[in-house]
């Protein structure tokens, strides 16, 4: 039986959506896609090159990650009329990097759209909630910690390594962040990105070579390689920060503004969009939580669905320059991807710390985290995965209270 939600109200017609639009809402799509073009997509890179994909595949990847997310984006939040801006899972991204040094891209790939196929089952069996609610959030955030550890070791190890590039984006992003009135006109991570652009110029290291047939996207089309060990390994914990991590987070962000997000519907989404981008090398589809937040952030309620409208457009023509884009970012030091990945996945360290430690299974969590942060592999099988066993398994066992505590809540 379908549980997809039926949309409030009607999808806006040409003559609603252009008195909808204004200057307010399309900043505010412009600094939210911004936000996903800059910090986000160096984490891709980083990842990828850990895990030796070659340029081609980092291009296919980012067109798949704006292009596809971009128009699932228009398509949703137009239907529903209020903002749902889709991309891709950061930390499913960054759970890849390991998976890729003892599988092939192919047998990742197969895990991307299994992935996708139990988010759909999910979104039309309506489970989605008693999913979300199957792992607690301190361990999965214990596990999510112990993953992006190595963003921020990197990011030391940058500003160790070539102080003239890491150093200045670094500054600017502190002072950006510190003065919130500044922060506002130019966000942080924007900073970080222009002054490491000069940076990177001034330091006579940048030279792409640059020609007509790397402007244009060229995705490959994938056949996903079937394997077990991939399944094991990525389908749960990929899921798990879809549904928990991120699209929890979105859904969160969302009601805080007044917007009931259709769960169900999202859920659905995220499996048909991960399912198509998964034949052109992409990550997972979730719903972001940080994007929405920007779309949010001021203007009429009814009217912040044109923001989103705004990021799916920017995203689809961000996708089709992708080979331009990933040339670039690759041209330059070592140092200022690791630096932008980094400063990008600071207060995403920082928030699941807070969220591994603060409360109930503060145990289990640790488990989580410092079995995940040994990034070793047991059966074929990555640390990730043991991570989330380990936690479970600690918590039920000396922590049964907090389970009690969590089934008195109904949470």
């Amino acid at each position: 039986m379908l549980s997809i939600e039926a949309p409030a109200q009607a999808a806006p017609r040409w003559a609603a959506l252009r008195r909808d639009v204004g200057v307010t809402y399309a900043v505010n799509g412009l600094i939210g896609f911004i936000f996903a073009a800059t910090g986000p997509v160096a984490v891709i890179l980083s990842v990828g090159l850990r895990g030796g994909l070659s340029e081609s595949d980092l291009a296919s990847w980012i067109f798949g990650a704006f292009f596809l997310n971009g128009l699932i984006t228009l398509l949703m939040s137009w239907r529903y009329r209020q903002p749902l801006a889709f991309f891709w899972t950061i930390p499913g991204t960054v759970l890849v990097g390991p998976a890729l040094e003892h599988l092939s891209f192919a047998q990742v790939i197969g895990a991307f759209f299994a992935t996708g196929v139990l988010l759909l089952l999910l979104g039309i069996s309506g489970w989605v909630r008693r999913a979300m609610a199957a792992v607690p959030m301190p361990i999965v955030m214990g596990m999510v910690a112990g993953v992006f550890l190595r963003f921020g070791t990197d990011l030391v190890r940058a500003l160790h390594q070539d102080v003239p590039i890491a150093a200045p984006m670094v500054v600017a992003f502190l002072l950006l962040s510190g003065w919130p009135r500044l922060g506002k006109r130019l966000p942080p991570m924007l900073g970080a990105l222009l002054v490491g652009a000069i940076a990177v110029v001034l330091s006579a290291r940048f030279a792409p070579q640059l020609d007509a047939s790397m402007v244009l996207a060229r995705p490959h089309l994938y056949a996903p390689a079937w394997s077990l060990q991939a399944m094991i390994e990525l389908v749960l914990p990929l899921a798990i920060t879809v549904l928990v991590v991120q699209n929890g987070q979105g859904v969160a962000v969302l009601k805080v503004a007044g917007h009931e997000a259709p769960v169900n519907a999202v859920t659905l989404a995220c499996g048909i969009g991960s399912m198509v981008s998964a034949f052109v090398g992409t990550v997972s589809t979730c719903l972001t939580g940080p994007t929405n937040a920007i779309i949010i952030s001021s203007g009429e309620q009814r009217r912040h669905y044109t923001g989103a409208l705004v990021v799916g457009l920017l995203a689809m023509a961000f996708g089709l320059l992708s080979p331009l884009f990933t040339r670039l970012m690759l041209a330059t030091p070592p140092a200022f991807i690791a630096t932008l990945a980094g400063l990008a996945m600071l207060r995403v360290l920082q928030t699941a710390f807070v969220a591994s430690f603060a409360g109930r299974f503060s145990l289990g969590a640790l488990v989580a985290f410092l079995v995940t942060v040994t990034d070793l592999t047991i059966l074929n099988i990555g640390a990730a995965f043991w991570g989330l066993v380990a936690g479970v398994l600690v918590s039920l066992l000396l922590e049964r209270a907090d389970f009690a505590a969590l089934r008195g809540s109904g949470g």
